[in-house]
This record gives structure tokens, C-alpha cells and sequence, in this order.
């Protein structure tokens, strides 16, 4: 007798159940979004001990016909796709028919559902795959899913379920994603009688981001839109001074479908480089829409990852509309927590009026003064029209200082009148072109500075601390990474070439990789024994600093697995604008500031440095009146 035969049914539920249902949150997911999919307008969901106690989902859909209920319990029963060509062009959550038929095989499942709104509905009870009953009951329009005691029959299965708490947390996160990609249904959320979500239900995503994250994080949140011929992309994602510790906060959702996908996070991340500091991530909810054909949503079995056709459009469609959200924004965070746009107080002395001492008046600086009597210091140091320069290679070490030198200079000086024009003008090239759509960097009149660090200023509105080493490197970045769009016409023969030695599989790896190096402006010579000679940098590299720099290249081209000439830019103009910029501790002329001042007011982006660090740190003049009690 053979010995290859068919299982048996039951058996069979229970192996599908290993794939479908691998934990209660599995549960909550299958019937939610059955729940959906029947078109609901309200679902309320209630759970106990974790989900394995209790897991009810009901809702106000579109009901099961009753010579469909006991249909639906069998295994590939489905009404959401007939033919095979349907599998390319799947528009609901669920379509697989395995999900009733699993649950039930492994818990205790009651089904009541009533197709239309007289009242009259049809029942069916399900225990470990086995029907105990069935019959008429009185109902409203919908359907109620009650699944109790889950694994009772499979207690290897029970036995490797977590706390009850990290269930809870399971069971949030598919409540939480839910309400999120359908803000337009109503969703109430019970554990052990306590209401831990219920949103409203009318559309609105911000209502819903708050139920969920607070009140502050949704108004930290900026409107993401964008339309392309194939996709279109809306939601929310949070300004950089709303950041989490992880990825847990981002939600994408592909036509209505919570989804992880590195194809769309990754650019998502992208679009915030520079704007969060390491290992911080954003809040976001973004809702991506596109022809089901051009998405296959059948490539995990709990479809929660998905493929996509034309993939690296889609990567530069969702970067660049984040980056444009984005750019509408301005990044200057609140000192405290007394927000600006609190509601008036009972009493309020009257409003301070700053009286700003302008510097003396000279050919650089005009003064301004408005009807209420402030007087406003504009400082109009525009940079010098920069001299010609030649890219022929020549000598590091002549006299006339180059851009990253001269601002070393300028780090060190305590006095403005020791600083050249020349150095101000290289130190301070004047940025690109700053992007219209980019809020106007508020004018500022400095003050002072504090332990040779922040420097103090204020204007009309508040109080403004201001890190110097942050606002120098913003300025250096921008003007290294312009640079190094064009290395190879700026590299320069280095007088006393630098010796870089490394291990064997590492110098093995680096002279395959040579060209690299080149595409950055900077010339390695192999001269054997693990060893490569620097011959050459661009001239703009800061000066003493050529070989720390070229050796922070090589060790970054040896940990990347695949390189990106954009990221090696970007990777290059950090290492220099740290390098170059002045430092802590270091104390800066009047003259010094307000020139640095206003060149951080024409940068691209000058909310943040390279690494994402906050430049400025704002106290309103409410905030300051608050915290001496001058309002109360």
C-alpha cells in the first residue's frame, strides 16, 4: 500500500491555521479587514486577556447571506476573486478564503450576520473546526465575529505566546494601522472593558493621528500630496522636532493596505536627511494609491509585504514629495513646553518692547527703525564677488588662504579686524539659490554669546539661541557639497604626499575601488606593502586636515557594500563642514556673528546641521513672560 494520501480536513484547517493565525492579532487583523471590505461604516472591537481569551469584532457592513454563512467556513471560499487574471488586479484587503476556516479550527467562533436591516439574521458555532450549531437570531444589519479561548485545542501553540501586554501590543498596532488607512470609519477599541481608541470616523486623518499619538504630535505634523501620472500620495508626516526611536511610527498604506515596504520608507528617510539626528526616525502616515496592477499584494502570506512595477520612479516620487512637504516648514523648536498658541491668559502686563542697540553704523550695516519704535538691525554683508580662481593643479601651501583654511583662520580669530575680506568671502561662499517655497529665516539681532558656544539674539517675537558650530558646519556643508558636484576641476597636487597603510583584504578591496576615490577629487597612488600614497585632494579640502579626511573616505568606502556617488558626496561634504567649522569654546566678534548670522540665513536649509542636530532653539516672548510669571 502506498503511503503518500491526502489529510484529512481537519488536519488540514489546522496546518492552514499555522500560516494564517500566529498569534491573536492575527485574529483581529482577518476580521477587520473582512469588516472593511463589507463596506462598514462602524466597527467596535472588543478584546480580553491578550485576545486569547476573547477577540469580538462587529460591524455595520454589508452582511453574509444565509445560504452563504456555512460556505464562508470552508477553506478558498471567497467572494472577492473568481478567475485567475483577478490575482493581478486585487482591490480588497482579504482574498484568499482561509481565514474563517483557520480561526475556526483553532478556538471557539460564533458568526452572526444579517444581510439587510429587517432585523432577522443567521447564526452558526464552530468549535475546533467541528459545527455545534446553527440557527435563526435577531439582528441588525452587519455582521459579529466572536472568537473565544483561541489555541484551546493546540496548547503546544499556546504555549508560546507572549505576556499578555506584549499581545496587547500586537493587537494595538493592527487597531492602530486600521484606523489609520480609514480614517472615514468609525473604530471604537476595547480591552477588558477599558476604551483604549475610538476616532470619530469622519475622514479626517489629523483626528485620528491624535487619537493615537496626541494632540502634539498631530500638530507637529506637515500634509504630504503629490500626483504623478501612475501613483498619487497623501498623509502626514511629522516635522523633524517630532522623532521617535524606531520605525514603529511610520505607516504606509498601499490602496487602503498597511504594508512594510523598504521602497517606500527608505526615500521617505531620505527626504529627511540631514533634518534628524542619528539613529531618530519621523511620524508618518502615508497613504499611496495606484492601480491595483501595478502592485502584487500575494508575495506574503500575511500580505504585508507587497512588489511593485517600476519600483525606482516610485522611489524618486515619494522622496521628492516629502522633501517639497517639508521645505513649507519652518524647523525652529520651543525651549519649553508652554506653547505659543495657548489660549490668552486672564491677565497679561503689557507687551515687552525690546529696544535693540545697533552696532555702530557703518558702509555693511543699515538700520531700520518701524512706527512702534524698535529699532531693526539688517545686516547687509553681502559676499564679494569671488575672484577667479585656477583649477590647474598647484602646491598646497601658498599664501593666499583657499576656503576650508581661511575658515579655520576665522575660528581662531577673537577679532573681526585680524580677519581678511579674503576669509570672510571663502569662508562664507555665498550659498545656492535658496529653494522660493522655503519660509523666510527670521532677521536677527545679536546679543551675545554664551560660554563662547550659543549665540544670543532676539527680534520682535522672542529670544533665539543659536549653536555656532552647527550653524558653521550648515554653511560649509552646503558650500562642500556644491564642490564636490565638480571634484575632479578642483584637485591639487598635495606637496608632501600622505601615506595611508591598511590591512590586506581591506588594501585588496580599496585599489579595486580607486575610481571611487577619483569621483570624490582625490588621487590615491598604489605604492605597495598595503600601502596607497594621497597624490592629490581638491583645493578646498581644510588645510591639515587632508589625510584624516581622505582616510574617513576610505573607511566609509570600505564598510559600504554598494556605493552610491550621491551618498559619497554627501558622506565627503559632512567630513569636511565638521572639520572646517569652528568649534566650542571659541569666542566670536560681533562682527563675526552677524556675518555668520546672515550667511546661515541664506543656506538651503538652515534649520538643521549635517547630522540633523537643531541649529536654533527659539523663546518666545510669551514663554519668557510665562516663566517670570509676568503672565498670569
Amino acid at each position: 500500500m502506498g503511503i503518500i494520501r491526502p489529510l484529512d480536513e481537519h488536519l488540514a484547517n489546522q496546518i492552514a491555521a499555522g500560516e494564517v493565525v500566529e498569534r491573536p492579532a492575527s485574529v483581529l487583523k482577518e476580521l477587520i479587514e473582512n469588516a472593511v471590505d463589507a463596506g462598514s461604516s462602524r466597527i467596535d472591537i472588543t478584546t480580553e486577556e491578550g485576545g486569547l481569551t476573547l477577540v469580538r469584532v462587529a460591524d455595520d457592513g454589508a452582511g453574509i447571506q444565509p445560504d452563504d454563512l456555512m460556505t464562508a467556513f470552508q477553506r478558498h471560499a471567497t467572494s472577492k476573486i473568481y478567475s485567475a487574471k483577478d490575482l493581478f488586479q486585487i482591490a480588497t484587503l482579504g482574498f484568499r478564503g482561509e481565514a474563517l476556516p483557520s480561526i475556526a479550527a483553532v478556538a471557539k467562533v460564533r458568526c452572526a450576520s444579517a444581510p439587510d436591516g429587517r432585523g432577522l439574521a443567521r447564526f452558526v458555532e464552530i468549535e475546533g473546526g467541528s459545527v455545534k450549531g446553527e440557527g435563526e437570531t435577531n439582528a441588525s444589519q452587519g455582521t459579529e465575529m466572536i472568537v473565544r479561548e483561541l489555541f484551546y485545542n493546540t496548547p503546544a501553540r499556546l504555549k508560546y505566546m507572549k505576556t499578555i501586554q506584549t499581545e496587547l501590543g500586537h493587537l494595538s498596532d493592527v487597531v492602530y494601522r486600521q484606523a489609520l488607512a480609514r480614517p472615514d470609519i468609525a473604530i471604537t477599541f476595547r480591552h477588558n472593558g477599558t476604551v483604549l481608541l475610538r476616532t470619530a470616523g469622519t475622514g479626517d486623518l489629523r483626528q485620528v493621528v491624535a487619537a493615537i499619538y496626541g494632540t502634539a504630535a498631530a500638530k507637529a505634523m506637515v500634509d504630504v500630496k503629490a500626483e504623478h501620472p501612475d501613483y498619487s500620495l497623501t498623509g502626514l508626516t511629522a516635522l523633524p522636532v517630532e522623532t521617535r526611536a524606531n520605525r514603529n511610527a511610520v505607516t504606509v498604506l498601499v490602496n487602503g493596505r498597511y504594508v512594510r515596504s523598504q521602497a517606500v520608507v527608505q526615500p521617505l528617510l531620505q527626504a529627511y536627511h540631514t533634518l534628524l539626528p542619528v539613529h531618530r526616525y519621523p511620524l508618518s502616515v502615508l497613504h499611496l494609491r495606484m492601480h491595483p496592477t501595478l502592485v502584487d499584494v500575494n508575495v506574503h502570506p500575511a500580505k504585508l509585504e507587497v512588489r511593485f512595477s517600476k519600483e525606482n520612479e516610485l522611489r524618486s516620487f515619494i522622496e521628492q514629495a516629502v522633501k517639497e512637504a517639508l521645505a513649507t516648514q519652518a524647523y525652529i523648536p520651543s525651549a519649553t513646553s508652554v506653547r505659543t498658541n495657548a489660549k490668552s491668559p486672564f491677565w497679561v502686563q503689557d507687551q515687552i518692547r525690546f529696544q535693540v542697540k545697533p552696532p555702530d553704523v557703518s558702509t555693511d550695516t543699515a538700520v531700520a527703525s518701524d512706527s512702534s519704535g524698535i529699532a531693526e538691525v539688517k545686516p547687509v554683508y553681502a559676499p564679494q564677488a569671488a575672484g577667479s580662481r585656477s583649477f590647474e593643479k598647484h602646491a598646497v601651501g601658498a599664501n593666499t588662504p583657499s576656503g576650508p583654511a581661511a575658515s579655520q583662520d576665522f575660528s581662531r580669530s577673537t577679532s573681526a579686524d585680524k580677519v581678511p575680506e579674503s576669509v570672510w568671502q571663502a569662508a562664507f561662499a555665498a550659498p545656492a539659490e535658496t529653494p522660493a517655497s522655503r519660509p523666510e529665516f527670521p532677521e536677527l539681532s545679536w546679543i551675545g554669546q554664551l560660554h563662547g558656544t550659543y549665540l544670543v539674539t532676539q527680534n520682535e517675537t522672542g529670544m533665539y539661541l543659536i549653536d555656532q558650530h552647527a550653524a558653521h558646519e550648515r554653511i560649509h556643508y552646503e558650500y562642500y557639497y556644491d564642490k564636490f558636484g565638480r571634484p575632479q576641476e578642483a584637485s591639487q597636487e598635495l606637496l608632501l604626499p600622505v601615506t595611508l597603510g591598511f590591512a590586506p583584504d581591506e588594501y585588496t578591496l580599496l585599489r579595486e575601488r580607486l575610481p571611487i576615490f577619483e569621483s570624490a577629487g582625490v588621487y590615491l597612488e598604489d605604492f605597495g606593502g598595503n600601502t596607497f600614497i594621497v597624490r592629490a585632494v581638491p583645493h578646498w579640502f581644510p588645510e591639515g586636515d587632508e589625510a584624516d579626511i581622505a582616510r574617513e573616505i576610505a573607511d566609509w568606502v570600505l564598510t559600504e557594500r554598494k556605493i552610491d556617488l550621491h551618498a559619497l558626496r554627501e558622506k565627503a561634504a559632512i567630513l569636511c563642514s565638521c572639520k572646517a567649522s569652528i568649534k566650542a569654546n571659541q569666542a566670536l566678534s560681533r562682527e563675526a556673528a552677524e556675518r555668520l548670522l546672515s550667511r546661515l540665513g541664506q543656506c538651503r536649509q538652515p534649520y538643521t546641521c549635517p547630522h540633523g542636530r537643531p541649529i536654533v532653539i527659539s523663546f518666545s516672548t510669551y514663554e519668557l513672560e510665562k516663566m517670570f510669571k509676568r503672565v498670569m
